[in-house]
């Protein structure tokens, strides 16, 4: 059952590749903390929004010395337009102190020490050490890929670290980035929430949902 999981996975990932190429972040970043920062605001925030409000706010402040100083309610008033801008200010403010006390203002580059950062969860450093590092030691799982891992048959759980511990067993280390990325992608673009295009998909063969629908 594993293996052929492996090969629908590797399979699925040579046709999205074909489709997609190899997709990188759609949010805007210049600096490994810039970056931190934006991923923390697209907390259920879509990536062009987070995009035009980092815009004039990494004009202004770019450093964890200037967010850790800042004062809160000018921060809240920058990030208003994310949602949930309360905790969002807290978590940018409070992470950048954390970042210039622990690792003197510098992103660290394992897991274990990206989660000790406020705002900043296994999603969030999944998606910090894949772009900025180059290193593959999860999966980044959000809601496209969560969606289109239970449909296509990688996993049956809704818990993200359930979904990713699945999608590890099945997955090469160097595609863990990468499928996420091409994930993402399919899932904005064909693999939608309420209205999939099955009759577009060019996985749809490898697909547990599709094979059901169309019989394949």
């Amino acid at each position: 059952m594993e293996k052929n999981l492996k090969k629908r996975c590797k399979n699925i990932i040579d046709e999205l590749k074909q489709v997609y190429g190899k997709p990188e972040t759609m949010l805007n970043y210049t600096t490994p903390f810039e970056l931190m920062v934006a991923v923390v605001l697209s907390a259920q925030c879509t990536d062009k929004r987070v995009n035009i409000v980092t815009e004039k706010m990494f004009k202004l402040y770019n450093t964890p010395k200037e967010y850790a100083e800042i004062d809160i309610e000018e921060l809240e008033e920058l990030v208003k337009t994310t949602g949930f801008y309360k905790n969002k200010a807290k978590h940018i403010k409070n992470g950048s102190q954390k970042l210039l006390d622990l690792y003197n203002g510098e992103i660290p580059d394992t897991i274990e020490e990206l989660i000790k950062i406020d705002g900043v969860g296994r999603k969030s450093a999944n998606v910090i050490l894949g772009h900025v590092f180059n290193r593959n030691e999860g999966v980044v799982v959000d809601t496209h890929v969560k969606r289109l891992s239970k449909r296509i048959g990688f996993t049956k759980s809704d818990n993200p670290t359930l979904v990713e511990k699945d999608l590890m067993i099945i997955l090469e280390e160097k595609d863990r980035f990468l499928l996420s990325n091409l994930f993402i992608m399919h899932g904005r673009n064909i693999c939608k929430a309420r209205r999939p295009i099955c009759n577009e998909c060019r996985i749809i063969k490898n697909c547990e949902m599709g094979s059901e629908m169309y019989g394949y």
